[in-house]
C-alpha cells in the first residue's frame, strides 16, 4: 500500500479520497479498530441515560430533534475543505437557535474518535474519511452505528411530499448498506469515473469520441501520426485503469459480470466479456498507443503529461479537474466520457458509466443527539447546501440535482452530461471499497499493471487475477460481502 501515503499528502487529492479514503482504512486499520471495538463492545454500561430527550415531531422538525440539545459534528479536513459543512451548520443553528453546535475538523479521524467510541461518548455526526478512516464493516458489526433509514424516509428539506431517499442519485442508498437492509452510511459526494480528455485536442484530430473499439484504435492512430499518444495512466498505481475498464466490462457483458467479480465467484475473471476487454486494452499497448514511460509515472506525472497534450485519453475520477487545475490549460475544454465498448453486440448501451458516492457520513449508535446528526445531514441534502458544495469544490453531491444556476466548470459540466446520457445505466463496482488490497495491490499492480506494461498476456493476467480472487474468497480473516 506504499502509494497511499504519497497520494494523501497535501490538498491535491480532493476526490483522491474517493479512491483511497476507503482504502488505507479498510486495508490497514481493521486490526486496531477491531480490538478497540471489541473492548468497547465488552465495556458494557448503558449510556442511554446521557441521550438527549426527543423533541416534538412537526412538519419542520420531522426527525423530532430536541431544540435545546447540543449537537456535535466532526468533519474530515481534506481536499473538500470545511466551508461547505460550516455553512450547513449555520442553517442548523438558525433552525434550532437554542441548540449549541460544536463543530470541528480533523485529519486524524481514528485517533481522535476511537477513544470516544470506547468511552461511549462519540459525536453525533462524523465524516468518516481520509487515511485514518474507521472500518465501517467493523463499526456496523459491533452495533456502533445508527441505521439511517429514519433519515431516508423523512420528508426532504425542500419538498415535504418527497422523501429524502427520493432525492438521491442512483446507488447512494445501496452503497450505504453493508449487507441487507440497514443503511449505515450516507455518502455525500458523488464521483464520475471514466475516460477524460481535451475536447480541443479531439477536435484538432477531426475526431469524435469513439463508441466502438475499432473507432478507438482509429482515433489513437490519428493521434500517433500527430505525435501524440492515445493513452496514459497512473503506471505506478494502475488501479486507476478500472475506472474505465470495469464499466467497459459491465457494458460488454452486463452488470452481472461485475457482480460476479465483486462476489468473488470462481471463474468470474474468465468471463468472455473480461477476456474481450483485457484484449482490447492490451491492443493499446501492442500497437504503441500508450505514452512511452507510462508504467513509471505516478498519478500526478501522468495527469501532467496528459494535460500538456502528450496523450489524448486518461482513465480517472472527477477529482482530476481540481487536482490538475494548475496544469490544465485554460482552453483545454476538459471532458469525460463513458468507456468505449467493443461493438454493437455489447449487452449495455454506449453511455454506461461508473459513478458512485464518496465522503461517508455516519451517526454513532451512542450519539447523545443522533436525531440532530441526522437532521444536519437532511439540511446538507437540500438543494441549497448541495449547490453550495458543488460551486465551492467542483464536485457533485448525493443530491440528484443542485446544478441549476451554477456556472459549472468544463469537467463538471461534462460529468453532468455523461450522467444524463447514462440514465439508468450507471454501474457501481464494489471491489475498491469491499476488498481494498485485492483491488489495489493484486488486480491493479500485479495484474493490470503488468499486462499494460507488456509483461503479461491478457490470458496470463486473467489467470493471475482469478487466483488472487480465489485466495481472497478462501481467506477467513477477511470479511466477505455479496450483492444482495
Amino acid at each position: 500500500m506504499g502509494s497511499t501515503s504519497a497520494e494523501n499528502n497535501g490538498t491535491g487529492g480532493v476526490g483522491r479520497r474517493d479512491l483511497i479514503k476507503r482504502s488505507a482504512a479498510l486495508g490497514l486499520i481493521s486490526v486496531p479498530t477491531m480490538s478497540f471495538l471489541s473492548a468497547c463492545a465488552s465495556s458494557g454500561g448503558d449510556d442511554n441515560g446521557d441521550k438527549a430527550e426527543s423533541g416534538e415531531k412537526t412538519a419542520k422538525n420531522p426527525l423530532g430533534v430536541n431544540d435545546t440539545a447540543g449537537m456535535e459534528f466532526v468533519l474530515f479536513d481534506g481536499g473538500f475543505g470545511k466551508e461547505y459543512a460550516e455553512d450547513a451548520v449555520k442553517i442548523y443553528e438558525k433552525n434550532f437557535p437554542k441548540a449549541k453546535v460544536k463543530f470541528s475538523a480533523t485529519q486524524k479521524i481514528q485517533s481522535t474518535l476511537q477513544p470516544r467510541f470506547n468511552q461511549g461518548t462519540p459525536p453525533d455526526l462524523i465524516d468518516n474519511s481520509g487515511a485514518e478512516q474507521m472500518d465501517m464493516g467493523v463499526l456496523a458489526g459491533k452495533n456502533q452505528l445508527t441505521d439511517l433509514t429514519a433519515l431516508l424516509d423523512a420528508p426532504s428539506y425542500d419538498d415535504p411530499n418527497k422523501k429524502v431517499r427520493d432525492t438521491l442519485r442512483p446507488g447512494i442508498v445501496e452503497m450505504g448498506q453493508l449487507e441487507g437492509d440497514p443503511v449505515w452510511i450516507m455518502y455525500y459526494a458523488y464521483t464520475v469515473y471514466g475516460v477524460w480528455y481535451s475536447q480541443k485536442a479531439l477536435d484538432s484530430l477531426d475526431a469524435t469520441y469513439p463508441e466502438t473499439w475499432d473507432e478507438m484504435l482509429a482515433v489513437c492512430e490519428k493521434a500517433k501520426k500527430k505525435g501524440m499518444a492515445g493513452w496514459t495512466y497512473a503506471g505506478k498505481y494502475p488501479y486507476y485503469l478500472p475506472f474505465s475498464l470495469y464499466p467497459m466490462i459491465g457494458k460488454v457483458g452486463g452488470v452481472e459480470v461485475l457482480d460476479a467479480i465483486d462476489n468473488l465467484e470462481p471463474n468470474a475473471w474468465k468471463h468472455p466479456a473480461v477476456k474481450a476487454c483485457f484484449e482490447a486494452y492490451y491492443e493499446l499497448y501492442k500497437k504503441g498507443y500508450i505514452l512511452k514511460g507510462t508504467p513509471g509515472l505516478d498519478h500526478i506525472q501522468s495527469q501532467t503529461a496528459w494535460a500538456k497534450g502528450k496523450a489524448l485519453f486518461i482513465p480517472n475520477g472527477s477529482w482530476v479537474e481540481n487536482e490538475s487545475a494548475n496544469v490544465i490549460p485554460a482552453d483545454f475544454n476538459l471532458a469525460v466520457s463513458a468507456p468505449t465498448g467493443i461493438d454493437s453486440s455489447d449487452k449495455m448501451p454506449f453511455g454506461t458509466i461508473w459513478a458512485s458516492g464518496g465522503e461517508p457520513f455516519i451517526v454513532p449508535a451512542k450519539a447523545k443527539n443522533g436525531a440532530g446528526g441526522m437532521e444536519q445531514l437532511r439540511i446538507m441534502l437540500s438543494e441549497a447546501s448541495s449547490k453550495n458544495f458543488t460551486s465551492k469544490v467542483k464536485s457533485l453531491t448525493a443530491y440528484n440535482g443542485g446544478t441549476e444556476g451554477i456556472t459549472l466548470t468544463p469537467g463538471l459540466k461534462s460529468g453532468v452530461a455523461a450522467l444524463e446520457k447514462a440514465g439508468d445505466n450507471v454501474v457501481n463496482p464494489r471491489m475498491q471499497d469491499w476488498y481494498v488490497q485485492l483491488q489495489k495491490e493484486k488486480i491493479g499492480v500485479s495484474g493490470l499493471g503488468e499486462m499494460m506494461a507488456g509483461r503479461l498476456t491478457p490470458a496470463e493476467a486473467m489467470k493471475k487475477i482469478q487466483a488472487y480472487a480465489d485466495e481472497t474468497a478462501k481467506d477467513t480473516s477477511i470479511k466477505h460481502y455479496k450483492h444482495q
